[in-house]
């Protein structure tokens, strides 16, 4: 199994960790700075690719994204001088996806058409909600009007354009968010992605939680009855639901997050980046330093990683598990028992496909539209043993 990541591709993850303001719901790593050395950072990225491309030989490319933080804030020579860069080292499939995150306000949008000409063919857009008043909760910057014109500004310049939206927030009801993606799948796009918010530690939310200050959350069930809702809505309107949070056209896809569900290699940089990378035999994963001002020093001498880790068989086995039952298309058995040298459980396989919640046929596992509601339960009770 030392060339299992081929079976999920090998991608390029690209973190530019600056935005114009934190949003109070947000864990990534993201800061708000005032003034950027966009050369200096340029000069760094190109640095880092230079090193990995010489532990990654031989490899074709399958996607590369630019993430954050808010990567639209990137000058687009930057994204130029670092897809070149990618381009000298790794051989790139004919499809390739390049996509880059952006936020719907009119400065970003106006970049738009530098970021095509530089090589982006896709464009993610953080547009979050379509109502005002709860984008002004969401601490977003932008309004809807503004988000709908970036949105078509966006649609001239490339051929695939995603959004998000955000669900379950605060005094939200089931009627509006049913109206509120009725709209937005009426703006011809061809991929969704759609999150109920999380109340995550550390972030503004989490500390107002923990205060008992963030009040008109739904409830539990009203939360069930907004995802059944957004399935059922995006599979009428023929947008599958080919991973738990994600919708798309057919052919359509996120590529770049295929590479991570199908359990493939793909390099991290930036600073806080997430990679996994199978050299010499062995597969590692690989974390960087999160402060951006600690990794920009350290991309001088190649020291960004703040650990490399080897991963186990088992735990390999473990994560492809996790990430594939994200999919609808599920897993590959024969695989999981490669990486895990023992087949999954059997009885516990038979429970789960005689409630409903997975599909079992020759050699491959899948999770149900029912279980996907209750995924977590599903994974955790495999991973037991």
């Amino acid at each position: 199994m030392v060339d299992d990541w081929k079976n999920g591709g090998f991608a390029i993850y690209v973190h530019w960790p600056f935005c114009q303001a934190k949003c109070p719901y947000c864990d990534f790593n993201s800061h708000v700075s005032r003034e950027i050395d966009q050369e200096r950072w340029k000069a760094a990225y190109l640095a880092e690719i230079d090193r990995y491309a010489a532990q990654t030989p031989d490899r074709v490319l399958t996607s590369v994204f630019f993430g954050g933080g808010t990567p639209s804030l990137m000058d687009p020579d930057v994204v130029h001088a670092i897809l070149d860069r990618i381009r000298y080292h790794w051989p790139a499939a004919n499809d390739l996806e390049v996509t880059l995150e952006a936020n719907p306000s009119s400065v970003e949008a106006s970049r738009f058409r530098g970021y095509a000409a530089a090589g982006v063919t896709r464009v993610s857009m953080g547009i979050q909600a379509l109502n005002n008043a709860d984008l002004q909760r969401l601490g977003r910057l932008h309004s809807v009007e503004e988000a709908i014109a970036a949105f078509a500004i966006a649609r001239e310049q490339f051929d695939r354009v995603s959004f998000d939206l955000i669900y379950a927030r605060q005094d939200q009801n089931l009627d509006a968010w049913q109206q509120e993606l009725e709209q937005a799948l009426s703006m011809a796009v061809d991929h969704l992605s759609l999150y109920q918010l999380t109340i995550e530690s550390g972030t503004a939310f989490g500390d107002r939680y923990d205060r008992g200050k963030l009040r008109g959350l739904p409830t539990d069930d009203l939360a069930a009855d907004m995802y059944h809702a957004t399935q059922e809505i995006c599979q009428s309107a023929g947008y599958d639901t080919y991973e738990v949070s994600n919708h798309a056209r057919p052919g359509c896809e996120s590529q770049h997050n295929r590479v991570y569900w199908r359990y493939g290699d793909f390099v991290g940089i930036g600073p806080g980046a997430h990679g996994r990378l199978s050299i010499g035999g062995g597969r590692f994963a690989t974390v960087a330093h999160s402060a951006p001002g600690r990794w920009l020093t350290a991309a001088t001498d190649g020291s960004t990683e703040l650990h490399r880790e080897p991963i186990s068989r088992e735990h390999q086995a473990d994560e492809f598990l996790m990430m594939g039952l994200r999919l609808s298309e599920g897993i590959d058995t024969e695989r999981y028992a490669a990486l895990a040298d023992r087949a999954l459980p059997t009885e516990k396989l038979q429970h789960l496909s005689d409630i409903g919640m997975v599909e079992l046929i020759p050699g491959n596992l899948r999770v149900t539209p029912e279980g996907r509601a209750v995924l977590n339960s599903i994974t955790r009770e495999l991973l037991s043993g």
